[in-house]
């Protein structure tokens, strides 16, 4: 079942970043920089970031989380992200669908490192389209991707 998280709750925070720190350690390693700003978000950061935030459960277990922002006829994910223990569940696929069947939006946009190919192969695979490449920093480049819909 996918249902809204209000992030400005402490508790949905926590159970928000306890999804996102191993799952983003897992992309770390796959494009070799633990430099990457989701692994130093805190609950306060959380708390205040402004993104809204869908999860995933099963079992009353948050298993996956997706945040947007929407403005000017454009849905920009910010997060979707998945614990490691539910991965290869389909449920990034299901997240995704969510927003894309409820979005209003003409254009979703997401970014993710380029070295992350499963990613990059996932977003491709859902028609999204690479945009640009950008370096931002030593050995880090993001691949910006967008869906006309």
């Amino acid at each position: 079942m996918i249902k809204q998280i209000d992030i400005r709750d402490r508790k949905s925070a926590e159970n928000v970043l306890n999804i996102q720190i191993p799952s983003y350690k897992v992309e770390a390693e796959i494009i070799g920089s633990y430099d990457i700003p989701p692994l130093k978000d805190t609950v306060d950061t959380l708390l205040g970031c402004g993104e809204t935030f869908f999860g995933y459960y099963q079992d009353e277990e948050l298993c996956g989380v997706v945040s947007i922002k929407e403005e000017n006829d454009e849905v920009d994910i910010y997060r979707l992200i998945v614990h490691p223990t539910h991965f290869r569940k389909g449920i990034a696929q299901r997240l995704l669908n969510f927003i894309v069947s409820s979005c209003e939006a003409g254009t979703i946009k997401v970014a993710t490192g380029s070295k992350n190919t499963p990613a990059v192969h996932f977003y491709e695979k859902n028609g999204f389209e690479k945009v640009k490449e950008v370096i931002v920093g030593k050995g880090l480049a993001l691949t910006y991707f967008e869906k006309k819909l």
